[in-house]
């Protein structure tokens, strides 16, 4: 037993907020943790009912709702979650499920209380409510924030599918009604397909492609093509995805090797979300993922000039970061890609091919 309590306790010390409690605190923690395992699916805490426990994951992943079902956040291993109910009432304020085999920490609401009196640096982080609060308590507190962020945590909802087979004015139907810029088409498969993933009508399915609001405009209305256009006729001939327990650097990487703004998430083989360029440059609004774009908008050599401040810029920022130099020069090399096949264009533009 002493030694699970020791397991318990070097586990929470590597994560905020409890990376900078005492060692007394942590070792009376870890002697009062009780281990919960939920499965794949399965309900944590509904609203309304009684809470007794600050929840801490140690390992798997938790999404966390609003009371009216919209997705609240996305929890991986060092996250905790419950500490709104614990404070409000002692009632659970945002429903949360297992979206894959977690084990959770259970810390008493006594020692939790405890806590928030005895210190403030834990009271502070418990208390402030938002994400965006959160987040910068996080991006304070952990080093190389895009490089152990997961990209489950940018996904903010479901992603919409629509089977390939289908017509591009159902496909821009859908999409304009649930407000996306990317719709994933699917086709039916078999239990034997490595890619396959069991969809809500028990059957067997496939990512087949992915459509977003620039090839509408570009491989439809540019090209003279009508609304009774089948999808897989226009759809990408790959499709470039993403696990949900890959980092968010290597979601940056995967869109600067393919020039793609949209990148399907994968929990295995499931779809559970697209992440876009947008979701990226909100933790790094200065990165080479957003400067890669930028040299694709640029209309001339000296507007390309004009960004070589911030090709320096970039790769200070993931020297200071701590990325390895196989990160530096991977995203190095797709910045003077991108840098040189711009000015393919822009020379063919006046040139000619």
């Amino acid at each position: 037993m002493e030694a699970e309590v020791q397991e318990i306790r070097e586990h929470l010390r590597r994560f905020p907020p409890f990376d900078r409690l005492e060692s007394a605190w942590l070792d009376r923690i870890a002697a009062s943790v009780e281990v919960a395992y939920y499965r794949d699916g399965t309900s944590i805490q509904a609203y309304g009912e009684p809470i007794d426990s600050l929840r801490y994951v140690r390992s798997g992943a938790v999404e966390v709702y609003r009371h009216n079902g919209e997705l609240y956040n996305r929890l991986s291993e060092g996250d905790i979650f419950g500490q709104a109910g614990l404070l409000h009432k002692q009632r659970v304020r945002f429903p949360a499920k297992a979206i894959e085999d977690t084990l959770l920490y259970l810390i008493p609401a006594e020692v939790f209380d405890r806590l928030c009196q005895e210190d403030d640096h834990f009271a502070d982080f418990v208390e402030l409510s938002g994400p965006r609060l959160k987040a910068t308590v996080e991006q304070n507190e952990r080093e190389n924030d895009m490089m152990v962020t997961r990209v489950r945590r940018l996904v903010s909802r479901s992603p919409v599918l629509i089977e390939q087979t289908g017509l591009v004015r159902d496909a821009a139907r859908l999409m304009t009604e649930q407000q996306v810029s990317a719709i994933l088409l699917t086709e039916r498969s078999s239990i034997e397909d490595d890619r396959a993933f069991v969809g809500e009508d028990g059957s067997h399915w496939r990512v087949a492609g992915i459509l977003t609001d620039h090839d509408f405009r570009v491989r439809v209305l540019a090209a003279g093509g009508s609304g009774d256009t089948r999808l897989d006729q226009i759809k990408h001939a790959q499709v470039i995805a993403i696990q949900a327990d890959e980092s968010v650097y290597e979601a940056m990487l995967a869109m600067l090797r393919n020039n793609v703004h949209h990148l399907p998430v994968l929990q295995r083989r499931r779809p559970i979300g697209v992440v876009h360029l947008s979701d990226i440059v909100r933790y790094e609004t200065h990165s080479s993922l957003y400067l890669v774009s930028n040299i694709f908008s640029q209309g001339s050599v000296k507007g390309l000039v004009r960004l070589m401040p911030d090709v320096r810029a970039a790769f200070l920022r993931l020297v200071d970061e701590g990325a390895t130099s196989q990160m530096v020069g991977e995203a190095m090399s797709s910045i003077g890609r991108s840098l040189i096949r711009r000015l393919i264009e822009l020379a063919e533009q006046e040139l000619g091919p």
